[in-house]
């Protein structure tokens, strides 16, 4: 069996594999918290290079409130890699508050924290926050590059007597932005930040916003999603889980939606193999798995992710390295 050691990567590098973590929310607050620390430690011990979670509010399935702060427990509980709240909602918050949390929270973790954005698309989330959601966008394309300089200790106005602030000028945190458009991805490339691609997304539809981002000059992390699973797949909660995100997703995105979203193989070999193609098309620069659905027991997310780290990662990183 192949072995997978602890490593240190730089957050959202190159060839990285990282972890998407989803709260079990047919538990109580504390055990939630409990398995997204246990899954966070377990996913860096077997090799992911980090882990990343989300925002949605109101108890909205597989997401938490709060993943900056999530990020935060989670790194206190992993002895290596990096956290990265991926994304949060930019439009719910100041930018400037948003700059300083994300940069006290390095200021105790340096070198393992990462943030994405996006603007956002649940009207739950805005109407919970009393913000009017026909302002998202404006709200977004303003936040989005005053965020990236604010955390490469750029442009920080009357904040910059903030300790932890000043200190990214030489050590920037990097910002990840989603992107299900050409416009999205050249938004992101003009600012200097990286893209994070719609899972559910087809290759097709990937290579085609990977092409709009390096047209755009764009030089940052270009992260692929897939959801994985090695064995005999749950199926019906991989259904009930595609049913959630096409009850937000809007037509466009659907429009580029390939079946379930999940590539799911019994043999290492060939679920290694499938991903290494959908990297190879996509022009990914690094690759995020998700194995969450409703109803998976937290036993078999901590087995998935013990078979994933002796399994696939190794064979995914040696046809990394031979390329």
């Amino acid at each position: 069996m192949p072995d997978a050691a602890p490593r240190r990567s730089e957050v959202f590098a190159d060839r990285s594999i990282s972890l998407r973590l989803y709260p079990h929310n047919d538990l109580d607050a504390t055990s939630i918290v409990d398995h997204l620390c246990d899954q966070a430690a377990l996913a860096a011990a077997v090799g992911f290079d980090g882990v990343m979670t989300a925002e949605h509010h109101g108890g909205f399935a597989g997401y938490l409130p709060n993943p900056l702060q999530t990020s935060g427990f989670q790194l206190a509980a992993m002895r290596t890699g990096w956290a990265a709240a991926c994304p949060v909602l930019l439009p719910l918050r100041p930018v400037a508050m948003l700059a300083e949390e994300v940069a006290w929270l390095e200021a105790r973790f340096p070198g393992r924290v990462g943030i994405g954005v996006a603007p956002g698309s649940l009207a739950l989330d805005f109407e919970a926050m009393d913000v009017d959601q026909q302002q998202m966008m404006p709200t977004f394309r303003a936040g989005l590059p005053r965020l990236v300089a604010m955390l490469a200790g750029r442009d920080l106005g009357p904040l910059a007597g903030d300790r932890a602030l000043r200190l990214l000028e030489d050590r920037p945190i990097p910002v990840i932005s989603a992107a299900m458009s050409p416009a999205a991805c050249r938004r992101a490339a003009a600012v200097g930040a990286g893209v994070l691609f719609d899972g559910g997304s087809s290759i097709e539809r990937v290579r085609e916003l990977t092409d709009a981002f390096l047209r755009a000059g764009g030089t940052a992390a270009r992260i692929l999603i897939r959801r994985v699973w090695l064995g005999d797949p749950p199926r019906q909660a991989f259904a009930d889980q595609f049913d959630v995100y096409r009850s937000y997703s809007t037509d466009a995105a659907l429009a580029h939606w390939r079946d379930d979203g999940w590539i799911c193989d019994e043999d290492p070999e060939r679920l290694t193999a499938t991903l290494a193609e959908a990297i190879d098309r996509a022009g990914a620069t690094c690759v995020n798995l998700r194995l969450h659905a409703p109803g998976i027991d937290p036993d078999a997310i901590r087995e998935q992710i013990g078979a994933l780290g002796a399994e696939v990662l190794p064979r995914l990183r040696r046809w990394w390295a031979s390329r």
